[in-house]
């Protein structure tokens, strides 16, 4: 083999080539393209003559791209078609059985995780990847589903908005996953929902969250304020609670604070309260110098008219940082306690919390959830991060990590019992779905809509960086999408 075969190839394949991709009968040429490539690439390594190639690859690289066989890597490689890239690629077309594959294997199917493990959301989201990927092997384990074993496929959007939207579209397009589970902002959430929208994808979201929402393209796996910050709240205002009369409302400015605060507004001025007893202040992304937002904080605290709260909407590495400039100004929560809405056990790691005992926070879980099964799912986690070496504690579970863990079951049951992947199919199978939860609640779907019933959680900080148990829901309250206001 030699310079008279590859220019034969060269010379007669590119009309055909471009034919062929024309017609879109993809799949029935993909053996016919994986001898041809390979045996360009295998004669590029005799005759050097990759600056070639390269020039008649080229022109072929958006074609290529819709090419739902070929994986990313190798479409990616084409695109940019270096001597270095090539090589490299024509290495690994030797250590593997083929250069071109199918979107989904024969005995494999994918989900796409879409978490960031860098930026300001890192310590939380990134943890969730590999839950994610540790339900996906508990399933696997149990016989996969409908004879495939799963594959999860991460991704990093770096805590950066539009990227999570770009990223999603390849996991839909060019991974062709079954569903997606990722975001933890509404921002983040709010920009990829077109794509899952436009593409009839499946995105499962496991934060608690604003509502206002209901797509048929979204499993919302956590609660609405109705069943989440409405009930602490009321708790707070309680008698039990310190019968709360005043609230300073401090959150990242985005979506989810600012209309859990508008939400707040309507339902204290139901109950007679003037606005004259509340603030609302907001922060950007990643904000941490919270002095002179504390002093302020402070003199709210000091004005009288009634015990005050903070209603904390902070979000990601700001949270920590709120605390630590709290505990340095000396405030306490027998003072003017903090309900942190976004705040969970990872939140406290580092943290000297002896002052910060009493605040609290509301989750559909707790890290001391009581019962077997949290204790089961306690033991796992620690167990899958050994194995794993996921950079993170094994003693620390939080909310979302256990609603990703609950979504990758409840969409395996969906599957099982639709006796397909297809997102149509799916998503009718979820109306009488119920999945038993670490929370120690059995969770469940109806046909109404794609909300997730749980339960509900007050914690309250404890000395040991994590959240006793200070209240819970009897049963799971039915998720209600709208607010009244």
């Amino acid at each position: 083999m030699g310079f008279a075969l590859v220019g034969e190839l060269l010379s007669s394949s590119d009309g055909l080539g471009r034919q062929i991709f024309k017609s879109g009968s993809l799949h029935a040429i993909s053996a016919v393209m994986a001898d041809l490539i390979a045996t360009i690439v295998l004669a590029l390594l005799l005759s050097g003559m990759v600056v070639r190639v390269a020039r008649w690859l080229r022109p072929w690289r958006h074609d290529l791209s819709r090419c739902h066989f070929l994986s990313r890597t190798k479409v990616d490689a084409m695109r940019t078609l270096t001597r270095r890239s090539v090589i490299a690629t024509a290495g690994a077309a030797l250590a593997a059985p083929a250069i071109i594959r199918p979107g989904w294997a024969a005995d494999t199917v994918k989900l796409g995780c879409l978490f960031s493990s860098s930026g300001t959301m890192a310590n939380l989201e990134g943890r969730m990847n590999y839950v994610v990927q540790m339900a996906a092997a508990e399933v696997n384990a149990s016989g996969g589903v409908l004879g495939r074993q799963i594959e999860v496929v991460t991704t990093n959007p770096a805590s950066d908005w539009p990227t999570y939207a770009q990223m999603g579209r390849q996991l839909l397009q060019e991974q062709k996953v079954a569903a997606m589970f990722g975001c933890w902002t509404s921002v983040s959430r709010k920009s990829v929902l077109p794509v899952v929208e436009q593409n009839d994808g499946l995105l499962f979201y496991p934060l608690h969250f604003e509502g206002e929402e209901n797509s048929k393209s979204v499993v919302y796996l956590n609660s609405p304020p109705s069943s989440s910050v409405l009930p602490a709240v009321d708790y707070l205002m309680s008698a039990d609670g310190g019968s709360a009369k005043r609230f300073f409302m401090l959150g990242s400015d985005y979506v989810w604070p600012r209309t859990i605060n508008k939400i707040l507004k309507a339902y204290w001025a139901k109950k007679g309260i003037q606005p004259s007893a509340w603030q609302e202040q907001y922060v950007p992304f990643g904000f941490s110098n919270f002095q002179n937002l504390v002093n302020q904080i402070r003199s709210f605290t000091s004005a009288g008219g009634g015990q005050p709260i903070v209603v904390l909407t902070v979000v990601g590495s700001s949270i920590p940082d709120f605390l630590r400039e709290y505990t340095n100004q000396g405030l306490k929560p027998t003072d003017i306690p903090v309900l942190g809405l976004d705040m969970v056990e990872a939140d406290l790691e580092g943290l000297n919390t002896e002052g910060l005992v009493g605040n609290l926070n509301c989750w559909a879980y707790l890290q001391n959830a009581p019962g077997p099964r949290n204790q089961a799912f306690l033991a796992n986690w620690a167990a899958y991060v050994k194995k794993s070496g996921a950079p993170y504690r094994p003693d620390v579970a939080i909310d979302p990590m256990v609603s990703a863990y609950d979504g990758v079951h409840l969409w395996a049951a969906a599957a099982k019992k639709a006796g397909s992947f297809d997102v149509p199919e799916v998503r009718k199978a979820f109306g009488g779905l119920t999945f038993d939860c670490p929370s120690g609640y059995t969770i469940g779907m109806t046909a109404e809509n794609n909300y997730v019933s749980r339960g509900v959680f007050i914690g309250s900080v404890n000395e040991k960086q994590g959240f006793d148990v200070l209240w819970q829901s009897k049963d799971t309250p039915k998720p209600v999408p709208f607010s009244e206001s």
